[in-house]
Order: structure tokens, then sequence, then C-alpha cells
């Protein structure tokens, strides 16, 4: 694999010590793993949604009690900008105005055109990210003047993309923009063939779950360390689109497509959000009872293939320096 000249625009970008993001899950974000992740210098991204339904908090708050806790790492705040209804817009653009009047100035856009949160972003000096899978998506998203991008390959946990991460940076690799990748590391081996590939930083997601601080159920956690690539599958009954989770019987009984009708109103430009919209609605439903009662999340656990690389639950601490020391050796030998 070669090794490309370095650029640490993220870096300057985030005003992060350490190029790894703490990417934004429903329902594991929750306060203490971000504050955790920041603490310890890299960059956490908050889930709005978590914060609020999952974890039953007040967000301006919780923003409050990461911001104290972070030493040279960087609070991110999540976007989902699809417009599935103008109730769930007005509320985000309160969410995201609270997060811009705390100091947060990092923010990660999915799923829509964020075109009016760059705008929101960019006039108090801040940066915007953007989710995508492929090109045609990057090219709109750089349209509405984001900064960076989350390439989110075939290996991601969640929402997971169809390309390989090589393939991925090799098509988005002249666009001038900072690239992280998203999906398949979870461990330092993993990040630093990324940053030999060309990507300034990387997403994890899975590795996170996976520590001391992470709300998720022990279960959940043992699952992610017990688990190999082969065991990862998609599935499309949270969502509506291809989600990443862990084999479970449940998984195995209930199966991992619709059904026809729901198929079918999927590929209708004039109903697709409506059913994606009650899907995620029923998920979040299910995961935020689950997130509060003992033994939760045993319907659906989301995963990508980096657990793999898992070993054990640890504390989240642990993980960033290890990934610090891993950055500070590749550093050097680039020069």
């Amino acid at each position: 694999m070669r090794r490309v000249v370095m650029s640490e625009q993220f870096l300057a970008h985030t005003g992060a010590r350490v190029p790894v993001i703490c990417g934004a899950m429903y329902p594991c974000s929750n306060p203490e793993l971000v504050g955790a992740v920041v603490a310890a210098g890299a960059v956490a991204v908050v889930q709005p949604l978590s914060i609020a339904f999952a974890h039953r908090l007040d967000l301006r708050q919780s923003l409050r009690e990461i911001q104290a806790q972070n030493q040279g790492g960087a609070v991110g705040f999540n976007a989902l900008v699809e417009k599935s209804s103008k109730i769930y817009e007005e509320r985000m653009r309160k969410w995201i105005d609270i997060a811009l009047e705390e100091g947060v100035r990092f923010f990660v856009t999915a799923l829509g055109n964020p075109d009016w949160v760059v705008e929101k972003v960019h006039a108090v000096g801040g940066v915007v990210y953007h989710d995508v899978t492929e090109r045609k998506w990057a090219l709109k998203a750089l349209e509405a003047g984001v900064d960076g991008l989350i390439c989110v390959n075939g290996r991601a946990g969640g929402h997971a993309g169809s390309k390989d991460a090589g393939d991925l940076y090799e098509e988005l690799s002249d666009l001038g923009v900072p690239l992280v990748m998203a999906g398949g590391v979870g461990g330092p081996e993993g990040f630093v063939q990324a940053l030999e590939r060309g990507y300034e930083a990387v997403q994890l997601g899975t590795r996170f779950i996976a520590t001391e601080e992470c709300s998720a159920h022990a279960d959940y956690k043992q699952a992610i360390v017990n688990a190999g690539k082969e065991d990862i599958v998609l599935t499309r009954r949270i969502s509506g689109v291809p989600v990443s989770v862990i084999r479970t019987p449940f998984v195995e009984r209930v199966g991992t497509e619709v059904g026809p009708i729901a198929r079918r109103l999927l590929q209708s430009p004039r109903f697709k959000h409506w059913v994606r919209s009650y899907y995620a609605a029923r998920s979040v439903w299910s995961l935020g009872r689950g997130a509060t009662r003992d033994g939760g999340y045993n319907d659906y656990w989301q995963a990508g293939k980096s657990v793999d690389a898992i070993e054990g639950v640890r504390p989240a601490a642990e993980v960033v320096a290890e990934f610090e020391a891993a950055f500070e050796r590749y550093r050097k030998a680039a020069g």
C-alpha cells in the first residue's frame, strides 16, 4: 500500500489532537461516552436523538457537561437532514441552534441536502462534513458547501455503504476536501492503513460501543467481542434501507427483508420518505425502550465488520490512546 503525502486539514478543522471520530450512534451515543472520547483528545459526535429520546436528557445541559471534559479533543454534532416532516425539521433546527450557542463548531450531516446547516455553521466559523457512500452524493454535498466528507464503506455498522474503502477513496480523492474513512476500523492497524491510503481520519462506531463508558447493555458489548465479520448481516427491517447488524436468533427468525408492499413503496420517490420515517420511528421507539430496561437491545445489535479487530471491552481513553500512539508513529515516519 502506498504512503501518501500527509495532510492534517481534518485536525485543523476540528482542533482535535487525534484524527479519530467516535461516530453518532442511536442509542449508544450517551454523554459519558462522548465526554470520555473528547477528554482523551479525539472527536466525538453528539447524537441529539439519543440524548433526547433514548437517554431522556436535556440537550443543552448535556453539551455543557461534555464540553467541560474537553482536553484537546472536539465535540461534534450530528444533523440528519432528511425532510421527513416539518416537525422534525423544526426540531433539528432548534437543536443545531443550541449546539452552536454552546460552542460546537464541527457538524456531521447525513441523509439530505445540508445547505441550510452549512449556512448556519459557516456563519460562526464552523465546519460541516457530510456522510456519503458514492461520488454523486459527494458532489451534491460539495455543491451545498460542505468542508469534508465522511466516506461510509461497505464494512461500516449501521447504515453501511456498498463500496470497498479503497475504491471509495479513489472515487473521491480528487475532490480537494478531507476524507474520513468510516467502516471496518476496529484497531490501530486498520487506522494506519487508512492513513496510508490517503484518508485524513477514521470514524469508529462499533469499537466505541465495546467500551466501559458506553451505556449499551453488557450483552450487546459481549456480542461485539464474540462476533466475527461473517456474523454481520444487512437488514432492511430497522429503517427501510440496509443496516448492518449482528446475526442473532432474533434476526434469523424475523428475516432481513421488508414485505413486498413496503419494498414497492421504498422504490417510489413519492412514498419512500414516509416508509423510511415509519421504520425509523418504530426503531426509535423499540430501541428507546431497550435502552432503559434491563437486558435491552436484544432485537437488533448494530455493528460493523470491524468486530474482527475488537477483543475486549475497554475504557474509551485507552482506545483513543492506542490510536494516538499509532498516529504519532505514522506522523514521525511520514516526516
